[in-house]
């Protein structure tokens, strides 16, 4: 029997093999064996098919149906209907294990509903390893249109046009910077793309160069046969281990259809790539630290000006962009600056993709129009708060990044809109925080993070983060006074005001804005001496509800410090001297006697 199934994709992300411990191509290549179809339907090993909370999912190409993996039982037979049939399998009895066919298509699904898939319309949907299949999805053929076409002039001119902003963090008009490094006569120069993506919860240019590394290494061609250059170099982390190979795997089989190298296409155009693992340190995502890790020094920002553009990568004009950035670039050369520019607002064009985490039902990758309002992303297309709780904040652009409330969900996801309100876009992390979040160890659990990552160099950054972040630990342990709130303030004003580089200027942003949004639970935490949410464990006092408790002894059993006695048919009663906060008693409590 002819199959009309091609190929099967399937997810390998962490995040679904940790949710359901099922090997997905183990489970494909003993079905496909039995049923006879081994040789003629591929595999496609790809990440974040569906939203995370909805994985292991599998999707059948061409169609673009998927699936979610729910059990390893009569998988064969589930399968068999899947790729032998046009029409959706029918439905075992209730209660039996099976693949539940109930997303009947990527469009349909709620997750996809508002999104438009640019940058990432070719997830899951071509084996990244092959170049061939990038091809057949119109690969590499704006680079052809670039080198035969176009002049180097006109290929910026049409990026400009686009009104496309790096989507690193910065924002700044990528068209505008390609101009500027064409305009030396400086030569060699360079392109660098950077892939370190040190955010917390980011993994957007992860997932891009796991799913389509060649669409990043076009743009970077692009890119080069627009400024000058002959050289490109992608900085990845090395905790990016397949996202390495991959890019290992596509620039290698792009240099033997002769896509890099020497005279590529036969226009005479010279430009190769090669990769530069990074060490992981936050800083190195600043461009000018990033370029002195990669010709060996230690990674620490250097004075502005001359910019990179005229002096970057070993003194050499040197234009830098991120994953995201450069694999816009194709579509825009193939499709117009307009067509581009149509999408999304004014001032902040095209798509946009974040990486949703924290208390949204719908953890995954979102890719929408930039100007797509906050409410959307996070419950439209996230699905709200899990489980009982309610919506506090949003943490936007990573960890230099501010706090948002409910009061801005309507505010359009740009540049200058989030950025007057006081966040970033950054590098696309959104962190949703339910009403379980304190605010002010939310700004001292970036803060420390921005200490651990400064890389020492000026003292507002190297001295005043650590003033800043034993402010914040002594308003937690209960120790602040009214005055350290005004001193917070001005300590991380004048941070942001006399910093070096950008980590510095923006480390300062949760502290400030969760004192602009949430003081009130500052003000708890220094006058009234409690922590509204009951995270901060030094100011949170156990009492035991007599009248709730029902004398059944378990929170006595679990308290690893004897801190609570108790007796048969007596209340339990709690020792606060002994106590050590952990919680254990609550969780252990069913009848909510402990609070």
């Amino acid at each position: 029997m002819i199959s009309p199934v091609s190929k099967i994709a399937y997810c390998a992300s962490r995040t679904c093999r940790f949710r359901k411990p099922i090997d997905v191509r183990a489970l494909l290549e003993k079905g496909l064996d039995e049923l006879g179809y081994r040789d003629r339907i591929g595999l496609v090993e790809t990440e974040c098919l569906i939203s995370c909370f909805q994985g292991p999912s599998i999707m059948l190409l061409p169609g673009g149906k998927v699936f979610q993996v729910l059990s390893e039982e009569r998988f064969t037979e589930t399968l068999r209907g899947l790729i032998s049939e046009p029409q959706l399998p029918t439905l075992p009895p209730p209660g039996e294990p099976r693949i539940e066919p109930d997303i009947p298509g990527i469009e349909h699904i709620d997750f996809f509903a508002k999104q438009r898939l640019i940058v990432l319309r070719n997830r899951g949907h071509i084996d990244a390893e092959s170049i061939e299949e990038y091809i057949a999805h119109d690969g590499y053929l704006a680079l052809y249109k670039a080198l035969t076409a176009m002049t180097p002039e006109g290929v910026i001119e049409e990026v400009k046009l686009s009104g496309l902003r790096g989507r690193g963090g910065a924002g700044f008009p990528s068209g505008t910077k390609w101009e500027e490094a064409r305009k030396y006569a400086t030569f060699p120069k360079y392109v660098i793309c950077n892939g370190d993506e040190g955010d917390p919860g980011a993994f957007m240019d992860r997932s891009l160069m796991e799913s389509d590394p060649h669409a990043v290494l076009e743009g970077m061609m692009v890119c080069g046969y627009a400024i000058g250059a002959r050289q490109g170099y992608i900085y990845v982390r090395a905790e990016y281990p397949l996202a390495i190979q991959m890019l290992r795997t596509a620039i290698d089989r792009a240099r033997r259809k002769g896509f890099l190298g020497r005279n590529i296409l036969g226009t005479g155009f010279d430009f190769d790539i090669d990769i530069y693992p990074g060490a992981g340190a936050f800083v190195c995502g600043e461009s000018t630290a990033l370029m002195f890790s990669i010709e060996g020094k230690r990674g620490m920002p250097r004075i502005k000006p001359p910019r990179s553009t005229e002096s970057g990568l070993w003194g050499r004009p040197t234009c830098l962009n991120n994953v995201e950035t450069f694999a816009n670039i194709p579509q825009i050369l193939l499709h117009g600056g307009a067509w581009f520019r149509s999408i999304g607002m004014e001032d902040s064009t095209g798509t946009k993709v974040f990486s949703l985490t924290g208390a949204v039902k719908n953890v995954g990758l979102v890719e929408v129009p930039m100007g797509t309002d906050l409410r959307t992303i996070i419950f439209e297309i996230g699905g709200g708060i899990r489980g009982n709780a309610h919506f506090k904040a949003v943490q936007l652009g990573g960890p230099s990044g501010g706090c948002l409330t409910e009061q801005h969900l309507h505010l359009p996801a740009t540049f200058d809109t989030l950025q007057a309100a006081g966040a970033m876009m950054g590098s696309g992390g959104v962190v949703v925080m339910d009403d379980t979040s304190c605010m002010v160890d939310v700004a001292r659990f970036f803060t420390q993070f921005s200490v651990d990552e400064s890389c020492g160099k000026c003292v507002p950054c190297r001295v005043g983060l650590k003033v800043l972040l034993g402010m914040l630990e002594k308003i937690i342990v209960g120790r602040g006074e009214p005055s350290d709130l005004d001193r917070l303030e001005r300590q991380a004003v004048h941070i942001a005001a006399t910093s070096h580089c950008g980590l510095g200027q923006a480390a300062p942003n949760p502290v400030l804005s969760t004192l602009r949004y949430f003081r009130h639970e500052y003000e708890a935490h220094v006058r009234e001496k409690r922590c509204p949410a009951l995270v901060c464990t030094d100011l949170i006092r156990f009492e035991v509800d007599a009248e709730a408790c029902k004398r059944c002894g378990v929170c006595a059993k679990v308290c690893p410090v004897e801190a609570i006695s108790w007796r048969k048919k007596e209340p339990a009663v709690l020792n606060r001297d002994k106590c050590i906060r952990c919680k254990a008693c609550i969780r252990a409590c069913k009848f909510k006697a402990i609070h």
